[in-house]
């Protein structure tokens, strides 16, 4: 069974997993989570999920996690993994069809590279805002920002494909998908004016089916987002 309603401190644990399922243990919004549930949708892997909430974790759940983060992945042996591009690559890898990471060696570690590139700009979706919030000037932050954008952009130039791996989506998409799908929410959207392939493979990314099963509308995740920043994050918004 799936839980959509956030599980909390003093909720019953759950029972095992279904023979030829596997478990992914979430939160609705959380961009770290959403890689998963990608990678769990576009390779067609049957899967159930529950939804933890992370300002009050589970007991049991910090048995399973003793992190508290979200994804973590668990299959009907009881193993247990969790962070979520480890959670991602060991999905591929255990469930071969449609491949989203590339069989080269060296396209894999390009690949991996950009994926760090990628992860160290992602404190920039929460510190321009927060600074915002607190009325600090952010401008130079933004134009930080802007050009890592711009050389995402001049990747894509380069490589002249439509997405990051080729011409089809590739792992290194869903990786970094949920931070674009967030840029409104963030009041961001105008860091991609200059980057017009960049600005392209968002919107070939909205019509991804896996993009479009996880995905939220703007007003959700702009309620959740301000129920975060106030202190009192709404993880069942909209149920």
């Amino acid at each position: 069974m799936s839980a959509e309603k956030c599980l909390a401190k003093g909720s019953a644990a759950p029972g095992p997993v279904p023979k030829g399922y596997i478990r992914v243990y979430s939160m609705r919004f959380c961009p770290f989570a959403q890689r998963a549930r990608l990678v769990l949708k576009a390779k067609g892997i049957k899967h159930e999920i529950i939804n933890v909430h992370l300002a009050d974790k589970p007991e049991w759940y910090l048995k399973k996690n003793p992190f508290g983060i979200v994804p973590t992945l668990e299959t009907p042996a009881g193993e247990v993994i969790y962070e979520s591009p480890i959670t991602c690559e060991y999905l591929d890898e255990v469930y071969p069809e449609k491949q989203l990471l590339p069989s080269s060696p060296f396209a894999k570690a390009q690949q991996r590279m950009m994926l760090e590139y990628f992860s160290k700009m992602i404190g920039y979706f929460y510190r321009i805002p927060s600074g915002r919030k607190n009325g600090q000037d952010v401008s130079g932050l933004e134009a930080e920002l802007k050009e890592k954008l711009s050389k995402l952009n001049e990747d894509l130039v380069n490589k002249k494909t439509k997405f990051f791996g080729g011409d089809s989506i590739t792992m290194i998409d869903y990786m970094m998908w949920p931070w674009f799908e967030r840029l409104e929410v963030f009041e961001l959207q105008h860091c991609l004016d200059g980057t017009p392939e960049l600005k392209m493979w968002t919107e070939r990314m909205l019509e991804d089916p896996a993009v479009k099963a996880t995905i939220h509308s703007i007003d959700a995740h702009k309620a959740f987002f301000k129920s975060y920043v106030e202190g009192k994050p709404d993880y069942d918004y909209g149920l």
